[in-house]
């Protein structure tokens, strides 16, 4: 079993600054990507970031040039620097670790944060 757990929310203004870490430990086996996915009420999941094993990174369309996540390897900690706030960027925010297995993927979630951004 993987625990994540995640730090970093808040409430902010808008154009401001927030950095979300989240740091994983347990039982990883194998290559991961490390992400943050966001919720805003009534809305659905959604992916905001990710970050390959290999170090690749992908952003949502929302959140390019605002946001930049980044890995601590040795820590199997994830950050996601969030910048230029806006109160659309409200939501709670979920750190997921996917463990990548010859024959499947494994998803680790971690309890969410909440970010809240005042206009």
């Amino acid at each position: 079993q993987v625990q994540l757990v995640e730090s970093g929310g808040g409430l902010v203004q808008s154009e401001g600054s927030l950095r979300l870490s989240c740091a994983a430990s347990g039982n990883i086996f194998s290559r991961y990507d490390m992400g943050w996915y966001r919720q805003a009420p009534g809305k659905q999941r959604e992916l905001v970031a990710v970050i390959t094993w290999s170090g690749s990174t992908s952003y949502s369309d929302s959140v390019k040039g605002r946001f930049t996540i980044a890995k601590d390897n040795a820590k199997n900690t994830v950050h996601l620097q969030m910048s230029s706030l806006k109160s659309e960027d409200t939501a709670v925010y979920y750190c997921n670790l996917r463990q990548h297995f010859i024959l499947y993927e494994d998803d680790s979630w971690g309890q969410g944060t909440q970010v809240i951004v005042s206009s």
